[in-house]
């Protein structure tokens, strides 16, 4: 499924590999990655030298991160944001600790919204990575997330996950300062089979890679005739995960996909194509078969620790085991696992399912779990199952193609976007339980227990597919590829579904703030959505009743000073 190439290779007109060429030397070549088009256009120094001093297009953080950014910022002089700064509430990590503290930090980011200038998301609208998806992206852009996850290569715009002091720097007009990195072709290839989702690759890819390092702190480029094949959520999917094989960052060619993306989002201007030159050098390849690609499963504690359904369900007793003794050296006896006791007349049995967050809650995958389970039922036993949609849109989109109702007719429990799951602030399993997740991460306690008081429950990574698959079959592990259900039209977003509500004669400056909402834009002097003239608001709130025939979702507070 997943071919590693350990040495530098060119790609001539998009098209051939080769491993020689006679006119450019690697250096002078690897200039026309796409990767070094954006980096070097955001480096102040304007060189093509070994060292890069970048400047960020815009940021994003959520709210474990965005108080402490924003109280150093102002410690070292902050005046305004320079940039554009959205602030999503999708962690509420602090609900655990009691009292007010959590919404308090709610609150202190709306008034920095308010007085710097920055764009503020509350709780439950959207997760970080989804917002920026939908609002903040622009094909040839670079963004500074506060977030591990932060990419969003497969839109054209390249994303950098950073601890608090980076965007601390940014905020305060300094730089980004890196050695030039070198870049991977991942040459994408073939057709996935129907039940393969983008969970599946991922986790391909990062076994692949993670251990051995091979790809730490390089950039990924993604190319090659597999690419069309794959819808965005696809490739979204598939593009946030490359986070856990260490590398620096991640950008894809852009075609008519992506160009749909943005159309739909009402945002066209914000598209253009991005390719490699005509001779580009990259420093190693990944080639990865995506007909080949099988239904994953990445076991505890890591998602590089990934073995097949097909045969983790050959051999469950001798897998497990294994598992139970890794924790055994991890926790001690601390914990006392019994993974094993799982396998009930040799199939596994999950306790939970849970499909959330930047990677698992979107509407593709939830739209394929929905046709998965429809007119089934999970049981009525101890598996249980939860889905995210990542915002709001997602969530409106769903319910009104009936996909939400699916769900919620065999048994699933729908809830908002939320990061938790991800994270270990929501649906928690008990001592001993094994949950199989389409989310980010399976680190220990990750999913929020505390092996330290000799509690430990274990989480596995499956893409949706045959997480529904596994719900449809009471919670017996089972590949998405092993079971019949209806194949999808394209069912996507339109703009009646997902449109960004932005009238065109408001321009969304620095200093302006979003709360997002289930109301749209409307000139406050015709009450029109296209007014050709508008008038400098004051911390004005512009809203459009919502329409059958339309379904805004933002309401933009243009806030002077």
């Amino acid at each position: 499924m997943v071919e590693l190439i350990n040495h530098g290779v060119y790609l001539l007109n998009g098209t051939k590999v080769c491993d020689n060429y006679e006119g450019l030397t690697p250096d002078e070549a690897r200039e026309n990655t796409i990767t070094y088009g954006i980096l070097r256009s955001h480096d102040v120094d304007g060189s093509k030298g070994k060292k890069m001093r970048i400047r960020f297009d815009a940021m994003m953080s959520h709210d474990i991160t965005y108080v402490g950014i924003i109280q150093t910022a102002r410690a070292s002089g902050l005046e305004e944001f320079p940039l554009p700064y959205a602030m999503t509430n999708c962690h509420n990590s602090l609900c655990a600790v009691g009292g007010t503290i959590n919404e308090d930090d709610h609150v202190f980011g709306l008034s920095a919204a308010k007085k710097y200038g920055g764009i503020y998301v509350p709780a439950n609208q959207a997760v970080i990575h989804q917002y920026a998806r939908e609002m903040m992206v622009k094909c040839g852009n670079m963004i500074l997330g506060s977030d591990s996850h932060t990419r969003y290569g497969s839109l054209g715009n390249m994303g950098v996950g950073e601890g608090g002091g980076e965007l601390v720097k940014q905020l305060l007009k300094n730089t980004w300062d890196i050695n030039a990195p070198e870049v991977v072709l991942v040459w994408l290839e073939g057709k996935p089979k129907k039940g393969v989702g983008p969970h599946d690759v991922a986790i391909s890819l990062v076994k692949a890679t993670f251990e051995s390092g091979v790809v730490k702190n390089k950039v990924l480029e993604f190319a090659g005739p597999g690419v069309k094949e794959l819808p965005i959520d696809f490739r979204n999917g598939i593009d946030i995960m490359t986070t856990e094989t260490t590398c620096l960052s991640s950008i894809w060619i852009t075609d008519e996909e992506v160009k749909h993306h943005y159309e739909i989002h009402e945002r066209p201007q914000d598209f253009k194509e991005l390719k490699p030159g005509d001779v580009a050098y990259y420093d190693m390849m990944i080639r990865i078969d995506l007909s080949s690609q099988e239904a994953m499963i990445a076991l505890p504690f890591h998602p590089s620790n990934a073995v097949t359904i097909h045969e983790l369900q050959a051999d469950p007793v001798g897998i497990l085991t294994r598992i139970e003794e890794d924790a055994k050296k991890r926790f001690g006896d601390k914990v006392d696992v019994h993974l094993v006791d799982k396998v009930v007349d040799g199939k596994v049995y999950a306790d939970q399912g849970i499909i959330a967050g930047c990677s698992g809650g979107t509407y593709d995958n939830l739209a394929e779990a929905g046709a998965i389970l429809k007119g089934k039922s999970i049981g009525n036993d101890y598996f249980t199952a939860s889905a995210y949609p990542q915002s709001t849109p997602v969530s409106m989109a769903v319910t009104r193609e009936g996909i939400t109702a699916d769900l919620i007719e065999a048994g699933v429990v729908m809830k908002p976007a939320f990061c938790g799951p991800c994270f270990g602030a929501g649906d928690v399993p008990s001592n001993n339980g094994l949950s199989i997740r389409h989310t980010t991460r399976n680190f220990p306690n990750r999913e929020g227990s505390k092996p330290g008081q000799g509690q430990l429950s274990l989480v596995a990574l499956m893409d949706a597919r045959s997480i529904a698959a596994t719900a449809a079959n009471g919670g017996v592990i089972t590949a998405a590829t092993d079971v019949e259900y209806p194949t999808l039209t394209t069912r996507r977003y339109t703009s009646a579904a997902f449109t960004t509500a932005t009238a065109d004669h408001v321009q969304k400056p620095s200093c302006a703030m979003v709360r997002t909402s289930r109301t749209g834009l409307q000139c406050m002097q015709c009450r029109r959505t296209c007014c050709s003239s508008l008038q400098p608001l004051s911390t004005t709130r512009l809203q459009l009743p919502t329409s059958s025939s339309r379904l805004v979702r933002q309401a933009l507070t243009v806030l002077t000073r």
